[in-house]
């Protein structure tokens, strides 16, 4: 038994023996060096080898997606070639001026002409008729005159509010009313600036045929510019034709305003069609500029025309103003109506009284 016992052991040490990998073995299995970076082969440094299609161009990743980041156009098979361009980075430059100079010279500009015009109200008070009315009716303005102007004033006040809505809305009007309230309105108001915008610009063909030839300079204008068209010292009336140089300033920045809006509005009505992206840009951005500033200027004329002079408005409603506003205000022009002799351009204080030609 013990010789069967010492053979079993032999023959398990024997199978545990071979099913056991020599330490020295596992020892003597080398570890690969690393390799370096100049035993590194490129597939691509073959000169046999080529890019499918020629994908690279020649160029590396770093220099396309630079040309991306700069706007640069690439290539499309499809036909619209604009679609070349991935990354329209003029795209950041006009919102950086929208929203940054633009915006905020604009509301500056807007808040300082309304401070002024308080001001103005509160140190001169209303420009009243200073004479005795005569209960004289002369017509200052015709039918049509009165036509041209309420068309080109009314499509003018909806054309700014709706713009100042598409400015400054989102960060004025949203907060009071909603995001669905301000998103109505504001879809309403751009069809109302898209449409009306071709009413303002009838109007404003129309008012320039008709008071083109009056708004000329003429021989009274710089004896009211001296005089500062009495607007600051009561009794003085500097005499002024069918419109003093005031009103003539007004009249074009309307018609210079006017035209340089509507034709920037053009363009942005029908995109594309004279100008690329790029400078549908420019003309954005052309169109929000001269509509502030005639949109300051429009606001004083609208003072003046209401809550500024007694007797103002009389002629753009009914067109018959008093014959003492009248000659108070415009007697060359009264004189002219009266066939009277004209009052002098450098002497008196405006020919209030009637003097008959000779």
């Amino acid at each position: 038994m013990s010789h069967l016992r010492l053979v079993a052991t032999a023959l398990v040490t024997a199978v545990l023996a071979a099913a056991t990998p020599p330490a020295i073995a596992q020892q003597s299995t080398p570890t690969p060096a690393p390799m370096q970076a100049e035993d590194y082969k490129s597939p691509f440094a073959d000169p046999a080898w080529q890019a499918p299609a020629n994908t690279l161009g020649g160029q590396s990743d770093a220099d396309i997606w630079r040309q991306v980041h700069d706007g640069e156009a690439g290539y499309v098979s499809i036909p619209d070639t604009r679609a070349a361009v991935m990354i329209q980075t003029r795209g950041s430059e006009w919102r950086a001026r929208r929203n940054g100079p633009l915006s905020v010279y604009g509301a500056w500009a807007l808040a300082g002409m309304l401070g002024l015009l308080a001001l103005f109200f509160l140190v001169r008070g209303r420009i009243r008729i200073e004479g005795q009315r005569t209960g004289r009716r002369i017509l200052r303005f015709s039918l049509i005159e009165r036509a041209g102007h309420w068309l080109t004033a009314g499509s003018f006040i909806v054309l700014a509010l709706t713009g100042l809505n598409l400015l400054y809305g989102k960060h004025w009007l949203m907060p009071l009313i909603g995001q669905d309230a301000f998103a109505a309105i504001s879809a309403a108001g751009k069809l109302a600036h898209n449409w009306i915008a071709w009413l303002f610009m009838a109007g404003l063909l129309l008012i320039c045929v008709l008071w083109v030839r009056d708004n000329l300079w003429d021989r009274y204008d710089w004896r009211w510019i001296r005089q500062g068209g009495g607007l600051f010292r009561k009794g003085s009336h500097p005499p002024a034709g069918k419109f003093n140089f005031g009103q003539k300033v007004m009249f074009w920045a309307v018609i210079l305003g006017g035209a340089a809006v509507s034709a920037t509005g053009l363009n942005l009505l029908f995109p594309f069609t004279l100008t690329d992206l790029s400078g549908l840009q420019t003309m954005q951005l052309l169109h929000a500029v001269a509509a502030l500033v005639l949109t300051v200027l429009i606001l004083a004329h609208i003072y003046i025309g209401s809550l500024g002079m007694e007797g103002a408005f009389d002629a753009m409603s009914s067109g018959m103003v008093d014959e003492t506003w009248a000659r108070e205000h415009h007697s060359a022009w009264v004189a002219k109506q009266r066939g009277e002799r004209p009052p002098s351009a450098e002497a008196g204080s405006g020919g209030l009284g009637p003097q008959v030609a000779e």
